[in-house]
Order: structure tokens, then sequence, then C-alpha cells
């Protein structure tokens, strides 16, 4: 839920977040710290946040908005059942605790569209298991057009960490009470000054890492390995997972091709994409209809597809049949049949690979391969990935210990599935139809519009014609399809996407915007196309920008105008 935002003018932005509100008293540039606060000493205490730059034109040329709250008297955390205290102001600056969550109902009103909110327990939430993640995940997906503050918890060890969350912005309170003990947080943890301490600005550097991060798709990464600066902070990173994986509309189905899914740790087994990824496989996948009963598993390789590898290339000579299923064991993703290796996640995972796997490695590829198996009947396996299975029909293995690619490992490979083929070969057609009907159950809500398809063209733009028509053509820049304007009638009549709607009377002409949406599904996902509706009306096709969680307040562009019919 982390974002980079510009903040003030769209075309030369004064600053981004995450970023830092000041108490004044410190020397940072606006482009580092966009905001400064000051408070009173009054009961209930006043709080004020100033803009340092013009982050609202529209209002006047000065620097603004200035905005203020008063925080109210609000019981801690441990008395989260008591409904006592008073309530803190609402408007455009709103203070939430965690005892104003569980009983302020005046915070479900849909006028209230606050610019920033401040977590005032942050502190106090952080320090009881699991409760801060889980006051964040609620703001995030209640207040998805605002910046969220979580007072006195921030700094330089853990930003990367708190912004993976969806914290926006931070402040120096934990860096001054470490300079007042002559300590100093640094990217790895608190430390005790050095005798000749270098002069280095240590909440810059935090920052420049987790901005470039957000902009590279690599934060997950960054905060995974930071982490690893405390047990609390591992904590977190797991209580934080466990929502996300409950959690629809929040991932992307379609991601950048420059993007990859590093996966350095066990600790990032646990990764959403992947816990995603494995439900679907147990729960929803199914095997190209064609094939015949017999299953034959690979190792992975380190090239993505996997079919562009050297290994696989001498997998598939040795193999010389398309009429078997041949799926992946790899790690963490489990297994990965062949007709989805080009999507995301399965095309565009890093893992370091020692021969050595994990017991908890092993487990997950043991049981999806049983649910696998259970599913999809088939009547033999041949194992020629080098792990050990036990699953309720024959197994063949070919490996005996040898190397995947040595001569007396094809050889057996290549006799154990002619022996054991009842089939014959498919088609090079039949077999990309195939592998666009896998993908489309895994992109789209179903794969009906693919009936009575060809397939034209060469590899990998492969064309999808009906009636001597395009109406699709496989993207493998996107792992994904690019939908024409003729194919979205087929779209429509098969109900194959998620639908979104634009309000009645509105021209649409370009970005589906808040100004423009009168509804959305609540499962979309980053990168996927939608059907534009008006009405009972088909406009069109969007690709969303942003998952399902932004879309409920998030100023600018939520998706793009794909086909206008």
């Amino acid at each position: 839920m982390a974002r980079f935002w510009a903040l003030g003018d769209r075309i030369e932005p004064s600053s981004y977040t995450p970023g830092l509100v000041i108490s004044g008293k410190e020397n940072f540039e606006v482009n580092w710290a966009p905001f400064s606060t000051t408070g009173d000493g009054s009961i209930p205490r006043t709080i004020t946040i100033e803009s340092r730059a013009p982050y609202a034109p529209w209002e006047s040329l000065d620097n603004g908005p200035t905005l203020e709250a008063k925080i109210g008297h609000v019981l801690p955390p441990s008395l989260d059942e008591a409904d006592a205290g008073e309530v803190a102001s609402k408007g455009q600056l709103l203070p939430i605790s965690w005892q104003s969550m569980n009983h302020d109902t005046e915070l479900l009103s849909s006028d209230l569209k606050p610019h920033i909110v401040v977590l005032t327990d942050a502190l106090q939430l952080a320090n009881r298991p699991g409760r801060l993640v889980e006051a964040i995940h609620v703001i995030k997906t209640r207040f998805p057009g605002s910046l969220l503050w979580t007072p006195g918890i921030g700094g330089p060890d853990n930003c990367a960490v708190l912004s993976w969350f969806g914290v926006d912005l931070f402040d120096t309170t934990r860096s001054q009470q470490a300079e007042s003990h002559d300590a100093v947080l640094t990217w790895a943890g608190p430390r005790i000054k050095t005798e000749f301490e270098p002069e280095f600005d240590h909440w810059k550097n935090a920052l420049s890492e987790v901005r470039f991060a957000l902009k590279n798709n690599s934060l997950r990464e960054l905060a995974q390995t930071q982490s690893l600066n405390s047990p609390r902070l591992i904590e977190h990173m797991r209580n934080h997972e466990k929502i996300i994986s409950g959690y629809e509309g929040v991932l992307s189905q379609v991601v950048d091709n420059k993007s990859k899914l590093r996966i350095n740790n066990l600790e990032s087994h646990d990764d959403p994409v992947i816990l995603d990824w494995v439900k679907f496989m147990e729960t929803k996948y199914s095997r190209p209809e064609s094939l015949d009963d017999v299953l034959i598993l690979l190792p992975c390789s380190a090239r993505k597809p996997y079919s562009s590898s050297r290994s696989h290339k001498s997998f598939r000579n040795a193999i010389n049949h398309t009429s078997a299923h041949e799926v992946m064991v790899t790690s963490p993703l489990g297994i990965v049949p062949r007709d989805l290796e080009a999507v995301w996640p399965a095309g565009y995972y890093d893992i370091p690979v020692t021969g050595d796997w994990a017991q908890s490695e092993l487990t997950r590829i043991q049981e999806m391969l049983s649910k696998l198996v259970e599913k999809n009947h088939y009547r033999i396996v041949i194992n020629h990935s080098g792990i050990e299975v036990e699953l309720p029909i024959p197994v063949i293995d070919t490996r005996l210990g040898n190397k995947p690619t040595s001569e007396k490992a094809l050889d057996s490979l290549g006799t154990a599935v002619h022996s054991n083929m009842r089939k014959k070969r498919r088609g090079g057609e039949l077999i990309n139809i195939e592998n666009f009907r896998s993908i489309a159950r895994f992109h789209h809500k179903n794969d009906t519009w693919l009936d009575g398809v060809e397939i034209k063209g060469r590899f990998p733009r492969w064309k999808i014609m009906k009636s001597g028509e395009q109406i699709a053509m496989w993207a493998p820049e996107r792992g994904g399809f690019s939908i024409s304007k003729a194919g979205l009638h087929h779209i429509i009549e098969h109900d194959s996407l998620k639908k979104i709607s634009i309000k009645e009377g509105i021209k649409w002409k370009g970005d589906v915007n808040l100004a423009n949406l009168e509804s959305f599904d609540k499962s979309i996902r980053a990168g996927e196309d939608l059907l534009v509706m008006q009405g009972i009306d088909c406009l069109g096709s969007a690709r969303a920008a942003a998952p399902a969680w932004e879309w409920n307040g998030t100023p600018g562009r939520l998706a793009k105008m794909h086909q206008r019919l």
C-alpha cells in the first residue's frame, strides 16, 4: 500500500512522499520535509500542520494548505472496549486513535475526506502485537486518498518497513531522542556515535532509498531487508502479510516487464503475491482439456519463461511429445504449469539456487502436487524434478540421482514419456489456444470468449482471430492479452471481464477517475482490463492503474482508456 506521490504542481512538484513532518527546528529542504507541525499546550491539545510549499495552488499562490485539529481525550489501546473520552475534531486534518476506530461512528461518514490522517497512538499500538498494521490497513482502505502520519515511531531504521505498510509521513522524534543519548539512528538500526562520526544525514539517505525502491517496484525487497534490524519489525511484517493475503483488491495482475519478484530469504516465501498464486493453483487451476493424463515434473530454471532456457530446450527435445502436462517444481511458487509460465509472478521471480531445500519448501510442493493430482485425475507421474514426492498414483523417477540434463537422465525421461503416452501429439495452434485458455481463466472471469478462435501470426505476438477478425493479441511484454475493439463484443457476450460504471450524463473521453466514476468491482487488480459501463451500455474497456483499495477516494487516474466503442 506504499505510494510515491508528488506534492504541488504536477509538472514541477515541490516535494514527494514518503517525507518528513518537522517541528520547525530541523534544517530539511522542502523536498525531504513537505510539512511542518506545531502544537499548543491546551487540553485537549490542538495540532497544526503547515505546508512548506504551495500544495493547493487553487486556493492561493502562497504555501498551503494549513490544517488544524483538536486531538481530543482518548483512552490507551489496552482499553479498547471502553467508549469514553472526548472525540477528536473532523476535517481535512483527521486525528484517529485505536479507540476512535472502534467507537466513533462519524468516521464512517462519506463526507469525511481528509488530506492527512494522524494515527495519534501509533507509538502505543506499535508495542501491541498486530495492532499497528491492523490500524494502518483500516485507515488506508477507509481513506485511500489521504496521507498517513504515524507520529513518534518512524526513523531511518524502519522507514522502508513502515512505507511498505502505507505510512506516508514521518517525524524526527526518535532521531532527536537518539541524539540526546549520544546515539544515532541509521538505516541498519540504532547505534552509539563513533568518536569520528562522519557528516551524514541518515534521514535523507533512508528516504532516498525508499523513494527509489517505490519507483523501481522493489520496496518489498528493501522492507524485508530492513525488517532484519529488529524482531519487532519482523513481527510487524508477518502480521501485515497475514492481513494483505486475505484481502481482495490489493495485488497486481499485470506488471511492468522490468519488475522482478526477488525472493532472497525464507521470510519472502510468504509474500502475499506468492500466497495468492498458491491459493489459485490449489483451488481454481485446471489443466488443458486435450492433454493426456500424464504429468511430467521438471525442475525450474533461472531464465524466465522456463521454455527459453537451455535446460528446458533439452527437456523438450527429450520428451518429444506435446500431449503430456509439463509442470515445473520450484520455490517459492511450489509448482508452475507450462501453460502459465509467462504470467506474473511465474515469469518474473528470482531466487538464489543452492541445491538445498528447506522443509517448508518441500511441504508446499508436496501439498500443491497432491491437490493438483487429486483435481486433474492423472494416470501417472514422470518425475524429472529431482525431488521425492508421495502421490496416490504411480511415480517414475527419471533422474535417479543424475543431473537433469545429463545424457542418461534425458534418455530415461524420453523413454518414460513415450512408453506411457496414449494420445497423439497436439498441433501448435491447439497448444496456443489451450495455453491462452489457461491464462484467460487466471486473468479473466472465464475463458469462454476464446471458443471457436484461431491463432495466427508469429511467435511471440500471436493474433487471436474469430470469424476472420482479430479479437485480441498476446502481448509478451505484459504477460497478458491486448483485447481489440472487435474483441470487446465477445468479452461482453461472455461476461469475461470485471466491470466498472461511469456516471450517467458524462461523456467518457479518457481516464477513469473520481469525477466520473459511479461504481467498481471490489476485487480489481492493477494492470487488469475492465469493461467500462454506463447504465446498461458498454462504452469500451480500460486498464486499471490502481488496485481496488485505492478506488474509493484516491485522486488522479484510476484506469486508463484502452478501447472506446
